[in-house]
C-alpha cells in the first residue's frame, strides 16, 4: 500500500503543485484544479492521454467534464490522503496540459 505524504514531503512536493494552481481540498485530504481548454476536443484528447497513464500506474483520477472544462481530484483512496501517487500524476497532468 502507497502511504500518505509527510508533512516535510507535502511541503517540499505540493509547492511547484499549488504554484501552478492546484489547490489543497477544504473537505478532505485531496488536491484539486480546473483545466481549461480551447474547446471539448481538446479536453477529451488531454483526459484520453492522462487515462493512458493513470491507467499504466493504477491510479486513477475523480474528474469532471463539461465542454472545454475538466475538474479534476486527486487522493489516494487506500491511503486515506494524499500520496506520491498523487503528486506523480498531477505532475504529469501538467506536462500534458
Amino acid at each position: 500500500m502507497t502511504e500518505k505524504l509527510t508533512e516535510a514531503e507535502r511541503a517540499a512536493q505540493l509547492a511547484p503543485l499549488i504554484a501552478a494552481g492546484w489547490t489543497i481540498a477544504e473537505d478532505r485530504d485531496a488536491i484539486a484544479k480546473t483545466f481549461t481548454f480551447d474547446n471539448f476536443v481538446e479536453a477529451f484528447g488531454w483526459m484520453t492521454r492522462v487515462a493512458l497513464w493513470a491507467e499504466k500506474w493504477n491510479h486513477h483520477p475523480e474528474w469532471f467534464n463539461v465542454f472545454k472544462t475538466v475538474e479534476v481530484t486527486l487522493s489516494t483512496h487506500d491511503a486515506g490522503g494524499l500520496t506520491a501517487l498523487d503528486v506523480k500524476l498531477a505532475r504529469k497532468m501538467e506536462d500534458l496540459a
